[in-house]
């Protein structure tokens, strides 16, 4: 058979469902055999990046990997943010790029670049194909590392010369293994120290949000009663109505959850990756004995240099502490005063302008108060980057793992209308709402025509203030001014109506729980556009800045 059909086949047996992207000449061969197959669906994007970011969301959701293709060249560094971002988020993707005939990478030729050296400080693994036989090989290697704990992006480079070569090779039928488990000696310790602790509290990283992992978590929390405080990536590993939610960390200024960090004498941090909330902002005097429990060895860094490492895998580690918790016959307790009066306050913070009825702007902790009336349990919200990530991250709180997806490890702004286009191809039956900036909205509105031609129904909301209202806010409280940032708008009722969505614009905080409904239940992708006041940043950031924590 063809080298391409080959390859295809590989995918196939592999459990591949989709590949987003854009093609060119060096791929033609590949696409042509993806025509013939009956088990992957090829959704034509408009952008490579766009085309990663469906990537990275189908794999956040699902914990399986999904393709992403562009072609050599400018292809290829089309899309490399959003494969950056999907690797650093933890969510596998399969990189693969067309490259032009081996007879002429040696030398300078047409749109010729070193592609897989681009890739290799943004993927778990990159490669090119130089052999049709080695198929086989490089696609069942690629798939076990981009779904190995931790999960990540891979890259496999295709020649157009190879694609077009005979082979006799057959795939190989994947082996599937169980992940290593910690040692019982090393859970023991760990287990002593808790339980000799006054005042523990976890931090749940992106670790946490696996199913396994977030039912054993809820367990070991209704039977000890610690707290958990998520960073942004954690969302919903805990449900937000448990007593022991203490909700989300992770702005660079202290919150009020930050007090009970302050008040742990023993912080057990569970699948914690250092780029969500850097330690240097929790444990910077070094006093906190940090139980470190997550698939690898903790990150090497001065002020997260745990005394006691689990390493392993994460459910199966929460599960043998339940064991111990059981097992222990006089029970186990801990003061938790500090941790309830940090879930009073914070519950007093997101409730304090759930009644706003102002018009012209709304403000922000209005606007996600409602929303979260709106949203079901299991629906999915996907946030861009830029200022209203800073409100989504501390005012929208989830019920469930995975119903709040935020890049935080990147950090890539023009995120959320193409991740919310993955997310309705996974998850047909729930409400899937992308909110993003005006800037960052603007990055990828490009794929508003691919959302209508899929008749995706998602809802996009735009919080419009006309800059770069992050930056605007980090200049300002950093020099006490800023640079000029602004910009300006189409007539966003013209572009939803030239690209075929529904629109609405709401300046009235009382239209917007029906707007949001009526936009639900409209068919194909709804366009929502909110003026928002982001006077309220500074008014956080002042407010921030006068936290005491109740003792």
């Amino acid at each position: 058979m063809k080298a391409s059909d080959l390859f295809v086949q590989c995918l196939e047996i592999e459990g591949i469902d989709y590949i987003f992207g854009v093609p060119g000449e060096e791929n033609a061969d590949f696409m042509i055999s993806l025509e013939m197959s009956d088990n992957i669906r090829f959704i034509l994007c408009r952008h490579e990046q766009g085309a990663a970011f469906m990537a990275e969301i189908y794999g956040r959701l699902t914990g399986h990997t999904a393709g992403c293709l562009g072609t050599l060249g400018p292809g290829a560094t089309n899309l490399i943010t959003g494969v950056a971002d999907s690797n650093m988020d933890r969510a596998p993707m399969l990189v693969l790029t067309g490259q032009g005939d081996t007879e002429r990478l040696h030398k300078e030729s047409h749109q010729i670049m070193d592609v897989v050296h681009m890739f290799e400080p943004v993927t778990k693994w990159a490669t090119t194909v130089l052999h049709e036989n080695n198929i086989p090989e490089i696609v069942r290697k690629a798939i076990r590392i981009a779904r190995t704990e931790k999960p990540g992006a891979v890259h496999i480079e295709l020649p157009e010369d190879i694609a077009k070569k005979e082979t006799s090779a057959n795939p190989l039928k994947p082996q599937r293994f169980r992940r290593p488990v910690p040692d019982d000696k090393i859970v023991n310790q760990a287990f002593d120290i808790l339980k000799k602790a006054k005042r523990p509290v976890i931090l749940a990283g992106n670790g946490c949000i696996r199913k396994r992992a977030s039912k054993q978590l809820r367990l070991f929390c209704e039977k000890t009663g610690i707290g958990v405080i998520s960073t942004f990536m954690a969302k919903g590993c805990v449900d937000m109505d448990a007593d022991y939610c203490l909700y989300t960390i992770g702005l660079q200024s202290k919150d009020v959850v930050a007090c009970a960090l302050d008040a742990a004498d023993v912080v057990l941090a569970l699948g914690y990756d250092m780029v969500e909330y850097h330690p240097h902002l929790w444990n910077a005097a070094g006093d906190k004995h940090i139980i470190h429990a997550d698939f690898l060895p903790a990150e090497i860094d001065e002020d997260y240099h745990p005394e006691t490492e689990i390493v392993g895998d994460l459910a199966h580690t929460l599960w043998m502490l339940n064991e111990r918790v059981d097992a222990k016959e006089d029970g186990i307790s801990f003061d938790t005063s500090q941790q309830a009066a940090t879930r009073r306050e914070m519950q007093a913070e997101l409730a304090a302008y759930k009644d706003d009825d102002t018009q012209g702007v709304i403000k922000p902790q209005k606007v996600l108060w409602d929303v979260r009336q709106v949203m079901g349990r299991e629906d999915v919200l996907l946030s861009d980057v830029g200022a209203h990530k800073m409100w989504v991250a501390r005012h929208y709180q989830c019920h469930e793992p995975n119903t709040c997806l935020i890049p935080n490890g990147f950090c890539s702004m023009g995120f959320a209308l193409p991740g919310a286009i993955a997310a309705d191809l996974v998850l047909p039956d729930r409400r899937i709402l992308s909110i993003c900036g005006d800037a960052g909205f603007l990055m990828n509105v490009q794929e508003m025509e691919t959302a209508k031609r899929l008749n995706s129904n998602i809802v996009v909301m735009i919080w419009e203030d006309k800059e770069y209202g992050l930056i605007a806010w980090k200049q300002q409280n950093e020099f006490g001014h800023h640079t000029d940032l602004s910009f300006n708008n189409p007539d966003w009722m013209q572009l939803a109506s030239a690209f075929g969505w529904h629109g609405h614009i709401v300046d009235n905080s009382n239209d917007l729980v029906n707007t949001l409904e009526t936009a639900f239940e409209e068919e194909g992708p709804s366009l929502i556009v909110v003026p928002i006041d982001y006077r309220e940043n500074l008014k956080l950031t002042e407010r921030l800045g006068d936290i005491a924590c109740p003792i």
